[in-house]
């Protein structure tokens, strides 16, 4: 069911309007030649019956001043102090919203329903021209009411099962992703090939796409090779979760020889536990954990990980956003797949 957008007027509401091209309603609108002087007051005309005011971020792209995007997370924010994906995400932003005299707008939340409202407030006060958006869900309601406010956005990851197959569902909404299947599929594989048949992943938020892409990845690749003993535990992402995690499981009569862990701070987490509890990794307990960083590297042994440079895929986001606020149409783009780093936390189980 179609509905009236409660937003902005845009250039395309003028040249609809006014029964012009939306070139044309640029070159009135900006004083440039190639217009008549009778399209150009019409195309005025028109924008002052709308309401229609110059985006700040045109002008801070053309060098005319300066303007602020979006960039929410609901996340319990407990989880952010010590997680690496985040602050390297931020950073690649910062560093091209920064090029092109953007401003970056941050908030933490506790849910959607408390990041939709921070969304609305933010239109209605015109704090921010564009979103960038993080943790795409099965049923997200975000996209909707993006459409409804005319908020240009990119969406970091989908919502898609598989986002390769489906094109642009929202026309002011690009999407940047990476292969979270494929990256599981080469976890699986590696385990696979060690030896490795009990096999758990300490998963994130359940409600995530790429959460249930990862989950769904693993039980496919496990019935492709032909390994039973697999599950997937959703957790929190904390150190706190990941760790009490780790310690139900390893207390099983039979514990798994192999477990992933959907960020680094669990893997660290699990690990430390694994010495708790006397379980030597990697000769009785293997660990593998999603998104590579110093922690990963600077533990003993170092921690087998997936890797990817997170600066350069907040970098891409914001490119997006960018060429969305100079015009360009919604894309969907696939970025870099994660490359897994095999180190001294996994090996060949030492028993079955």
């Amino acid at each position: 069911m179609s509905r009236t957008p409660a937003r902005r007027p845009t250039m395309k509401d003028i040249a609809r309007r006014a029964g012009v091209s939306e070139s044309a309603v640029s070159f009135a609108l900006n004083g440039r030649p190639g217009v008549s002087e009778i399209t150009r007051d019409r195309v005025r005309r028109v924008a002052e019956q709308l309401g229609w005011q110059p985006s700040t971020a045109a002008r801070a792209l053309s060098g005319e001043g300066s303007a602020t995007v979006g960039l929410v997370l609901a996340r319990p924010a407990r989880t952010l102090g010590v997680e690496s994906f985040f602050l390297q995400l931020v950073s690649g932003i910062q560093e091209v919203l920064s090029h092109h005299g953007l401003g970056l707008l941050f908030q933490v939340v506790e849910d959607v329903e408390a990041e939709c409202a921070v969304y609305r407030r933010w239109w209605a006060e015109h704090r921010v021209d564009g979103l960038l958006v993080v943790d795409p869900r099965a049923e997200d309601p975000r996209p909707g009411l993006l459409d409804e406010l005319g908020l240009p956005a990119v969406m970091i990851g989908s919502a898609a099962t598989d986002p390769a197959a489906e094109p642009v569902a929202h026309p002011g909404i690009s999407t940047l992703w990476a292969d979270d299947a494929g990256a599981m599929a080469s976890v699986v594989e590696h385990l696979h090939g060690l030896g490795h048949r009990r096999i758990v992943h300490l998963a994130g938020l359940p409600e995530l796409s790429h959460t249930q892409r990862r989950m769904r990845s693993l039980r496919t690749e496990a019935a492709r090779l032909g390994i039973p003993g697999v599950r997937s535990v959703p957790t929190d992402y904390s150190d706190t979760e990941g760790a009490a995690a780790t310690r139900r499981i390893l207390a099983e009569s039979e514990p798994p020889t192999a477990i992933v862990y959907d960020n680094d701070v669990m893997a660290v987490a699990g690990l430390a536990v694994a010495a708790e509890r006397g379980v030597a990794v990697p000769s009785e307990l293997s660990i593998v954990a999603w998104d590579d960083s110093v922690l990963c590297r600077s533990t003993h042994p170092g921690l087998t990980a997936l890797s990817r440079d997170t600066a350069a895929f907040g970098r891409h986001a914001a490119e997006q956003l960018v060429a969305l606020l100079g015009g360009a149409p919604a894309r969907s783009i696939q970025d870099e797949l994660p490359r897994l780093v095999p180190r001294g936390s996994t090996a060949r189980p030492s028993s079955g």
